[in-house]
C-alpha cells in the first residue's frame, strides 16, 4: 500500500509514518511538505492508495491543491484531510472536492486508525461534531469488524496479507495449494465486509 503524507511539520510526518508502518507493515510512504510537493508527488508517483493532506501548507490555496490531487490520483485512491483547521465550511468543502474523510489533529491514534478503516472500506469519516445525522455519514462511533470469528487458518492468512504477500507466496509459506489460499482470501473478504486485500490488511 502506497501512502502520501503531506504536512509542513516534519515531526508530525514522522509521527504519522510511525503509526502507519505499524498499522500496515507493507506500506510505502511518500512525503510532501508543501502543496507544490503534493502535486509533484501526484504526478510522479504511480499507485498511491491513500493521501493524508494538511490544509495549512505553503504553495497556494488548499482547495485548488485538493482538486488537482483528486484529478491526478486514480479513482480507487482515498484522500483524507488531517488538519487542525476544522470549521464546518472547510470540512464540507473538502468532502465536496473529493476527500473521503476529515480527521482533526486533536484526534487520538485510535480514532485516526478507526477513521482510516472506515474510509478504505468505502465510507466517509467526519468528526462527530460535524456529522449531519440526516445524511447518514458515519463517524468514529462505527465499529471495526471483529476478526475473532475467522477460523485459525483464515487469521493466519490474514496475517500474511498484512505483509503484502501474494497468494502464491502465502501458499508457499503455509504449505497450501494456491487455489486453497485464494478460496480463503475470498471468504475473509466476505466475512470482513471489505472489497479488497488492502482493506482486509488494514482491518488486520
Amino acid at each position: 500500500m502506497k501512502i502520501l503524507i503531506a504536512d509542513d511539520h516534519q515531526l508530525f510526518r514522522e509521527g504519522l509514518r510511525h503509526i502507519l508502518t505499524l498499522y500496515v507493515e507493507a506500506s510505502q510512504i511518500v512525503e510532501a511538505s508543501s502543496f507544490a510537493e503534493v502535486i509533484e508527488a501526484g504526478e510522479r508517483e504511480s499507485g498511491i492508495d491513500l493521501a493524508l493532506l494538511d490544509l495549512t501548507m505553503s504553495g497556494g490555496p488548499w482547495p485548488e491543491c485538493l482538486r488537482k490531487l483528486r484529478h491526478l490520483l486514480p479513482s480507487p485512491a482515498h484522500i483524507v484531510i488531517v488538519s487542525d483547521v476544522a470549521d464546518r465550511s472547510a470540512v464540507n468543502l473538502a468532502i465536496d472536492l473529493g476527500a473521503s474523510g476529515f480527521i482533526t489533529k486533536a484526534s487520538s491514534s485510535q480514532v485516526f486508525l478507526a477513521a482510516l478503516n472506515l474510509v478504505v472500506a468505502g465510507g466517509i469519516y467526519l468528526p462527530a461534531e460535524f456529522a449531519d445525522p440526516g445524511n447518514q455519514l458515519v463517524t468514529a462511533t462505527v465499529e471495526v469488524p471483529n476478526i475473532t470469528h475467522l477460523t485459525s487458518r483464515q487469521r493466519e492468512i490474514l496475517s500474511q496479507l498484512k505483509t503484502g504477500k501474494s497468494n502464491r507466496e502465502i501458499a508457499t509459506d503455509l504449505g497450501l495449494a494456491e487455489g486453497t489460499v485464494k478460496l480463503h482470501v475470498t471468504s475473509i473478504l466476505k466475512a470482513l465486509s471489505v472489497r479488497s486485500r488492502t482493506q482486509a490488511a488494514l482491518l488486520a
